[in-house]
């Protein structure tokens, strides 16, 4: 039995409070309060319900890739606070295990609540179901370690002031809004301002967005503002109008985020980079499978001689470049996004170099760690190309 174990970075992704704004005419309405609880919200979590398919047999680096791969979903489920005791600190341990019995997830942590560890253990398995190994298979586990700071991470709080508490809902309710953003599988959506204006002694807020430049983000504010309409207020004791900021990431993005502000883009692109480097681990644990699967037809032909077994040899070899295409797919979409990030970086050092000069360096050197990578992928490719076609002659 295997045992391969990721301890997964936790990005800071807090929001401050909205301003207090004015919109801009004649009938413009200032705001009478400032609300909290105004976080980001990661719209990667609303492909959950499509489920991964690992590649098999399973081992130690497809599981943990896999492992990594949870973090938007598991890092969810520590947003209310219903899921996170009194401690600030919240440590989610998932291990997976598989073997010829089955495949299962087991989910402890320091600080978790019931709840919160029923959250992640059915969000993970919905996100990537584990199956049987074959028949007389050793069991292969793996491990990944997720880590929440209140103050760094999202935690909605509650029980403060009724518009802290309603955009705290609102934060609660986006996960279950997934229909609204259907369109954004591959896409960052838009950062949208919302305006809620409640009368004295009603629950029922009336709901406005600032205008859209896209047609997705219209559909997107229409559909959001119906949802915040619905969703009821704590009355008031007297008229309430405030302001509230949606900020979008999404960690499956494939198109770069086209948000003003820089910081943001580097925090949307930090996700993709964890993203991309669980890919490049599931992958290359793919990659060793089918090379193990031909090392050992390999062993069976040069044992019985019989050149009955070479299209199965050949097949096997075939399966093996392939797995290394897709490992070498893997790495260059890493190392692209290395790339990206580091440009932000570089950009972001420019306006403050105190603050941005070592996430520079770090960057840099993630860069010319997947630059090698990439490198050694390409030649395997090569090599194994060139091995397989000699083989048939």
């Amino acid at each position: 039995m295997m045992l391969r174990r990721a301890v997964v970075a936790s990005l800071a992704l807090t929001a401050s409070c909205a301003p207090v704004q004015k919109k801009d005419g004649a009938a413009a309405v200032q705001d009478t309060v400032r609300v909290s609880n105004q976080h980001p919200f990661d719209t990667a979590v609303c492909q959950s319900a499509q489920p991964v398919q690992l590649p098999q047999p399973v081992n130690p680096d497809i599981l943990l890739g896999a492992l990594s791969a949870l973090r938007p979903q598991v890092m969810e489920c520590l947003v209310p606070p219903t899921s996170r005791g009194e401690a600030k600190s919240t440590r989610v341990v998932v291990k997976a295990r598989v073997s010829d019995q089955g495949g299962q997830y087991t989910v402890s942590g320091e600080n978790l609540s019931p709840e919160g560890q029923a959250c992640v253990q059915k969000a993970v398995e919905a996100r990537v179901p584990l199956t049987v190994s074959p028949k007389g298979a050793a069991a292969v586990t793996a491990e990944a370690e997720f880590s929440h700071e209140q103050g760094r991470s999202l935690a909605v709080t509650l029980g403060g002031d009724a518009g802290s508490d309603y955009s705290g809902a609102v934060r609660l309710g986006q996960p279950q809004w997934c229909d609204c953003y259907a369109s954004f599988t591959t896409q960052v959506p838009p950062t949208l301002m919302a305006h809620v204006q409640v009368a004295q002694g009603q629950t029922t807020p009336t709901v406005t967005f600032d205008p859209v430049t896209t047609p997705e983000g219209t559909a997107l504010a229409t559909c959001l503002q119906q949802k915040m309409a619905a969703l009821p207020v704590k009355a008031p004791t007297e008229e309430m109008r405030f302001s509230r900021r949606f900020i979008h990431f999404n960690s499956l993005a494939t198109e770069p985020s086209t948000d003003p502000l820089t910081e943001q883009r580097f925090l949307q692109n930090e996700l993709v980079r964890q993203q991309r480097a669980a890919d490049s681990t599931l992958w290359f644990g793919a990659r060793d499978s089918a090379s193990e699967a031909y090392d050992a037809a390999v062993m069976k032909f040069q044992k019985s001689k019989d050149k009955k077994l070479m299209p199965e040899l050949i097949a096997k070899c075939d399966q093996v470049v392939e797995a290394d295409a897709k490992w070498a797919a893997a790495v260059e979409a890493q190392h692209k996004a290395d790339q990206q990030s580091l440009v932000i970086a570089q950009e972001l050092k420019v306006k403050d170099a105190a603050a941005w000069t070592a996430a520079e360096a770090s960057v840099q050197q993630a860069v010319t760690n997947s630059q090698e990578e990439l490198s050694r992928a390409q030649k395997r490719v090569a090599t194994d190309r060139e091995a397989c076609s000699k083989m048939k002659g």
